[in-house]
């Protein structure tokens, strides 16, 4: 049964191939992204003849995660737009790259915006639907950063991937009891096929590159291509896309925690899997293992 999907930062990237394997596999597909009548005029247009040409439910709507209010707005239009939201995608995020110390405090602070705070503000959004209908499922885009291999000159990305991630794992048990689901689908390093190194920023301040420069010449480039070597040539981005569809068309109730598509294996994975075990023995411990998975929504249980 196909599901109505709402996925942010739609435009480009795992995004963008996410939005068409989902639309391929019989959903209702929102492409969110922001600036749709300016800079991505030509992305709604693109998603627009991939839906004619494929006979396809793909739609776009504007959505800004910076802004509560285009959250908001985003998930009325899906919903007067469809007449349901099954499940929320959070894709939206925004790498910067360079030495650590360069960064001013606010420009820390603009990364988290967009990788954490982005995904509050879709929740607040979306959250009071999926919890009136008992059901739903809230997949995050993570990154292996968050537990595995960590280069260097990623700090700012680095640390939002790993507030995100953590707030992912609080909400799942928090959303458990009201029938809606958790998936934390977890990318690794692909060097290709998204725009996150073409687009990522900078910092603003110069004046500390130099020392760094004369340390560590050419490091950021060396990092890119070493992480471009350590990928499988046959391991293009859609690998992320496939993943996803294959979690959204799992029944309820039978969908991963965690998924991992990391190609070069930086040892995320392992370190994860260890994690994810802590944590179910700990709330099995306390007694809160009915919050490890999604309830039976009320209307659906048996009277007695």
């Amino acid at each position: 049964m196909g599901r109505t999907i709402v996925i942010t930062g739609a435009g480009s990237g795992f995004g963008a191939l996410a939005a068409r394997a989902l639309a391929d596999a019989g959903h209702t597909v929102y492409a969110a992204m922001r600036d749709t009548a300016g800079r991505n005029a030509s992305r709604v247009a693109e998603a627009e003849a991939y839906a004619a040409e494929h006979r396809v439910d793909l739609r776009t709507v504007e959505l800004d995660v910076l802004s509560q209010e285009s959250a908001d707005a985003a998930v009325a239009t899906v919903l007067s737009g469809a007449g349901a939201l099954d499940v929320v995608v959070h894709n939206a995020g925004h790498m910067v790259t360079g030495p650590t110390e360069a960064f001013t405090p606010e420009e820390l602070a603009a990364v988290y915006d967009t990788n954490v705070l982005g995904t509050q503000r879709v929740n607040r959004a979306a959250l009071p639907h999926l919890r009136a209908q008992e059901h739903g499922l809230v997949l995050w885009i993570g990154s292996t950063s968050t537990r595995g291999g960590t280069p260097p000159y990623l700090a700012p990305y680095f640390a939002a991937k790993a507030a995100m991630d953590a707030l992912a794992v609080s909400y799942a048990a928090e959303l458990a009891r009201f029938g809606i689901e958790t998936t934390i689908v977890v990318p690794g390093a692909f060097t290709s096929g998204t725009n996150h190194f073409a687009t990522g920023g900078h910092p603003a301040e110069q004046a500390v590159l130099p020392a760094y420069e004369e340390r560590y010449a050419g490091l950021m480039d060396q990092v890119a291509q070493r992480l471009a070597a350590l990928a499988p040539a046959d391991a293009p981005a859609s690998l992320v896309a496939d993943a996803i569809v294959e979690v959204v068309d799992t029944p309820p109730g039978e969908r991963p925690f965690r998924v991992h598509v990391d190609p070069a294996n930086d040892g995320s994975e392992e370190v994860s899997r260890v994690a994810d075990r802590i944590r179910a023995e700990f709330l099995t411990r306390i007694g809160l293992d009915d919050l490890l998975a999604p309830h039976t929504p009320a209307s659906s249980r048996p009277t007695v």
